[in-house]
């Protein structure tokens, strides 16, 4: 096994138990523990665990940024209900943008299973062009910029650049928390400036979002709820965020409550 691929183990365990042991570990994956150690300081200091004495624990901390195949193997069957939604609002023939998020990774493989028919696809993210690359008929634009580290997102000046060269019907984005008060908030200035060059270049913007984002602010603001027309998440939020995404006449799908 790989480094990298024994660190997404460490923190897939992480995200579901909250805390990890070094000789458990050192057992799962036939290393030492001396080299368990060293991947757990690696993960404190990149802000991901905190280490202690024997193994580490889970630092929730929402300007950090899990890496991406990590996050893409968290609350899958919530990811994919979203996908669903969300691919159902896309006609043949669209203009769309997909962020670099996980939840976009489901959305671009579910309208690939659906064989949607003629669409222009612009992203930001490495991965949702490799899983839609070679679908016949479709045209796939990349953003261009820098890649961040673990994320496969392409960020920077060069990729709002990218994304703000065009205009499309639909633009779908993840948030990392979003806030009664505070909007609309990403874990990193970088992410932040993407999505929101990616809501200036659509005339609909649907922000996916589950509901462990509700109620929670990250560092670095997106945008206000009047920017946003559409949110789908995977159940019904209280009745609190009812009242406001109809203050704001923002729709909110979930399922057993998709129409339009």
């Amino acid at each position: 096994m790989l480094a990298i691929e024994r660190k997404n183990r460490i923190i897939e365990q992480l995200q579901e138990k909250k805390r990890v042991v070094v000789s458990d570990l050192a057992r799962e994956f036939g290393v030492s523990e001396e080299t368990i150690r060293r991947d757990l300081e690696k993960l404190d200091k990149e802000g991901i665990a905190t280490k202690s004495y024997g193994g580490a624990v889970i630092r929730e901390n929402l300007s950090t940024d899990m890496p991406f195949s990590a996050r893409r193997n968290r609350n899958v069957p919530e990811k994919q209900e979203m996908a669903r939604i969300a691919a159902g609002m896309i006609e043949d023939g669209d203009h769309i943008i997909l962020d670099a998020s996980s939840t976009s990774a489901y959305i671009a493989k579910t309208l690939r299973d659906l064989k949607k028919q003629d669409l222009t696809v612009i992203t930001n993210s490495i991965e949702i062009v490799l899983e839609i690359s070679d679908v016949r008929g479709w045209n796939v634009i990349c953003s261009g910029g820098t890649m961040k580290q673990d994320s496969y997102a392409l960020v920077g000046p060069r990729a709002v650049e990218g994304l703000s060269s065009f205009y499309v019907e639909k633009a779908f984005l993840s948030c990392k928390a979003l806030d009664s008060e505070r909007g609309i908030s990403e874990g990193s200035e970088l992410h932040a400036q993407t999505k929101l060059a990616m809501m200036q270049s659509a005339r609909t913007k649907i922000l996916v979002a589950d509901k462990s984002k509700f109620g929670k602010i990250a560092f670095s603001k997106v945008s206000e709820f009047r920017e946003i027309d559409c949110v789908i998440t995977d159940e019904k939020p209280s009745a609190t965020w009812i009242d406001l995404f109809e203050r704001y006449g923002i729709k909110c799908l979930y399922p057993g409550h998709e129409k339009e």
